[in-house]
């Protein structure tokens, strides 16, 4: 089996948590090198890795074969170009990039250099996510005609990340969460023909958009996409209307929390949810009404990886490419330019 040499542009909570756990386990990949300015924190977990003080030494070296893009948002664009331009396929956390041009641009450079590019969506192997997937697949509803996906929390203070609290290019939550939940409404029905949003600033002290509420149009549905921080009882995170009937699940996906507590995917119950998770199906089949839970679907963030390794070493197409992303950010700067002019814009 090729070994593909990967290198993490960072070791922060991004690094640790969902990428250097699954290089580790995953055959494919050699968790080869890290770039860390100061610290030694990757190396003492995983002692072989090689530790780079600059992105620039990491990128000189000829041995690294994938460069994972997990710093700021606002370095995206300009890092995952110079990866490259250095010769190697990239991925890149979510968002992709900061604006259309720049994901057109990055685009169409891994072209010409005859590189992968890809969009770290990992939350398509989420146990609730890939359950919804199913519902629709199966037409278990019929034809949908409304649903809402939503990602909520309460929390009032503002994120000791500051990064991601000062304005500027990328912050927001409308690019931090709803990078997840636009790829999730993409992934599940197509692009839709206009959107409808509303963004706004709810925290004490915020300086940037931390409230979302985005109607996408379609010809014969309606999708709903919802954040805050100020929703302390859980709503539903998916909720599907269809010619037959409905469809209700929270978001319980438990593999974040799990990585966190530094546990490792290669458990037997990785990505299992508890049983009082299930969805509620309440629909109709072959002329019988059915109101019941259903069995959660598996999550396992793994499967992103494998796409990602069958996509290099097996020049198969992506499951997440760079045209996935370049479709969010397209959704995202329509979303402003709809908050800014308050009405519905054509996509």
């Amino acid at each position: 089996m090729q070994t593909i040499k990967t290198a993490l542009s960072s070791f922060g909570m991004s690094g640790w948590v969902f990428h250097a756990p699954f290089l580790h386990l995953h055959p494919g990949y050699e968790l080869y090198a890290v770039w860390e300015r100061t610290k030694n924190l990757a190396v003492e977990k995983y002692p072989t890795i090689i530790t780079y003080r600059s992105f620039e030494e990491m990128l000189a070296d000829e041995a690294v074969e994938l460069v994972i893009v997990n710093t700021p948002n606002y370095t995206h664009y300009p890092m995952a170009k110079q990866a490259l331009l250095a010769g190697k396929h990239v991925l890149v956390e979510k968002p992709f990039t900061n604006t259309v041009a720049e994901a057109l641009e990055l685009i169409e450079l891994a072209g010409i250099q005859n590189k992968k590019l890809s969009v770290f969506q990992n939350r398509r192997w989420d146990s609730d996510f890939k359950t919804v997937q199913k519902v629709v697949a199966e037409k278990l509803l019929g034809d949908i005609v409304e649903a809402e996906i939503h990602f909520d929390r309460y929390n009032d203070v503002l994120s000791p990340k500051g990064h991601k609290e000062i304005p500027g290019p990328g912050t927001g939550i409308l690019y931090d969460l709803g990078s997840h939940l636009i790829d999730q409404a993409i992934c599940l029905f197509g692009m839709p023909h206009s959107l409808f949003a509303d963004l706004a600033t709810m925290r004490p002290s915020s300086q940037i958009d931390d409230y979302m509420d985005l109607l996408l149009l379609y010809p014969s549905m309606r999708v709903r996409i919802h954040g805050s921080y100020f929703v302390r009882e859980p709503l539903p995170s998916f909720i599907l209307h269809g010619t037959k009937g409905s469809f209700i699940k929270p978001r319980a996906d438990t593999q974040e929390t799990r990585l966190v507590a530094q546990q490792s995917p290669g458990m037997k119950d990785w990505g299992t949810e508890p049983e009082a998770a299930r969805g509620l199906l309440h629909t109709e089949q072959n002329g019988k009404i059915i109101k019941e839970h259903i069995p959660t679907e598996r999550g396992n963030y793994i499967g992103y990886y494998d796409q990602l390794y069958n996509a290099i070493a097996h020049n198969e197409p992506l499951i997440v490419s760079a045209a996935d992303g370049l479709n969010v950010i397209r959704l995202i700067e329509k979303a402003y330019q709809s908050n800014a002019e308050k009405r519905v814009v054509e996509i």
